[in-house]
């Protein structure tokens, strides 16, 4: 595609103009930095080498031009989340190989047989109630993407096939970007409410919550990715003919296992506010069990051949980008910079709430969405004065720009996604630019016109 390169080359055209005029609100080696990540994000993005090859030179720049302490750059293996894409990876295989997934996704795919728009529909449904379950999104993407594989392989898309990249992406961000609007189903939520009560002595309740953002950030929003994925990756599924099967064998000695410490890991996974163990930790005790002596449900040779290392290189690569950005200020300077260019007026509500949103999708840009929150509020009682908005409303509008996904680096959960699937990482850029547009341009002031109607602005 002619686009890929286009992208690259304003990327590293911006790059250079940032290294020369050394804008003034940077300060230190802050502009090498944003540099760095700039271009970093471009190659993540065009996929134009693989990605993992990406985040090795980005770990080699870093290091070499003394960007960072090695500690800050390496800091993404330290991540719960490499971790649980390793437990993810680990868990997805012995679902696969043992043949549960293909039973599991049998007995969803023949809840949804018929056409490829009720198929789609279902699985993000499916996975918008699954949020209101298990508060971690990385917990319910490494348990759904599996799931979802052996769903497409029962409509016979396989890999390379739309129709397969589209229930992969209905499961990944049908449980993901509806979620934001549940508070405690994404850690973004979970960093405004402690981050508010800190500051601001705000508490932000389950109810008012959901009232307030789900009927259009979370159900609006879940139609909307129904209808891309449709469009984007239009595809008619076709059940193949090993699926049709007489009678339902038992399960084998691997499955049982199997089946058992799937059950204990979704508790697990479902009560973390009570044990307060991370969802990470606990997929990693599971992958180690799996694959312990005399269970060995997952078995060496499998390690050696299924565990996806440059999967884990890249989600490393994204993440120690992530605490780069914010340990060395770049992240804020660039956030400080946005908000001072709002032109916020007391009365004008509308323009506003539109300039604050936008400015909030903006600053999870250049600092990723879960350290989104804690930039922005710093920021919110003199953007209440400029605006004559409450604090309350301005803590949640922040939930229109960390809800809003423009590149997929932004959101762990969809790079842990489509590394276990085995998908494109340009698939997902491509849908989240797409829906970013239609969220500002459309769901925005439909979600003004709800705030206004609940007398929140």
């Amino acid at each position: 595609m002619k686009l890929k390169p286009a992208v690259l080359g304003a990327a590293i055209a911006a790059s250079i103009f940032i290294l020369i005029f050394q804008p003034s609100f940077f300060s230190g080696s802050q502009e090498k930095i944003a540099a760095v990540c700039l271009l970093s994000i471009s190659f993540w993005a065009t996929g134009i080498i693989p990605q993992h090859i990406t985040a090795l030179c980005f770990f080699v720049v870093c290091l070499v031009f003394s960007l960072a302490r090695p500690e800050v750059v390496f800091s993404g293996f330290a991540s719960s989340a490499v971790w649980l894409i390793f437990g993810g990876l680990v868990i997805g295989s012995a679902i696969t190989t043992t043949g549960l997934g293909r039973r599991l996704g049998k007995f969803i795919a023949q809840h949804l047989h018929g056409s490829y728009v009720k198929i789609i529909a279902g699985l993000v449904a499916g996975s918008v109630f699954f949020s209101f379950l298990m508060p971690s999104a990385m917990s319910r993407v490494v348990l759904l993407v599996p799931i979802s594989l052996a769903v497409a392989d029962f409509f016979g898309f396989q890999k390379g096939r739309r129709g397969r990249t589209g229930i992969v992406l209905a499961v990944i961000l049908g449980s993901f970007l509806p979620a934001f609007a549940v508070l405690p189903a994404n850690v973004p939520n979970m960093v405004l409410i402690g981050v508010s009560e800190n500051l601001f002595h705000e508490s932000l309740l389950y109810g008012p919550y959901l009232l307030l953002h789900f009927p259009v950030l979370g159900l609006l929003k879940g139609l909307l990715i129904v209808l891309l994925i449709v469009w984007l990756f239009p595809d008619r599924p076709v059940q193949v003919k090993n699926n049709k099967t007489r009678g339902i064998p038992p399960l084998s000695r691997d499955e049982r296992l199997l089946t058992v410490t799937l059950f204990v890991l979704l508790l697990l996974w479902m009560s973390d506010f009570l044990h307060h163990v991370s969802p990470a930790w606990v997929a990693l005790a599971g992958a180690v069990f799996l694959m312990f002596p005399g269970v060995a449900v997952f078995d060496s040779k499998r390690f050696s051949r299924d565990i996806n290392w440059a999967s884990i290189i890249f989600v490393a690569g994204i993440l120690g980008m992530g605490s780069l950005i914010s340990s060395s200020g770049t992240g804020q300077a660039l956030a400080h910079r946005i908000l001072g260019m709002l032109p916020l007026k007391p009365g004008h509500d509308f323009s506003n709430y539109l300039s604050l949103s936008v400015a909030a999708t903006a600053t999870g840009v250049a600092t990723t969405l879960p350290a989104m929150p804690a930039v922005f509020t710093q920021f919110s009682e003199t953007l209440s004065k400029a605006a004559g908005i409450p604090v309350t409303s301005i803590l949640n509008i922040q939930v229109l720009g960390f809800s809003t996904v423009l590149f997929p680096y932004q959101a762990p959960p969809i790079v842990v996604g489509m590394q276990l699937a085995g998908e494109k990482f340009s698939h997902a850029t491509r849908i989240c630019l797409i829906m970013a547009g239609i969220t500002v341009v459309v769901l925005f002031p439909l979600d003004f016109l709800w705030w206004k109607l609940l007398d929140m602005i």
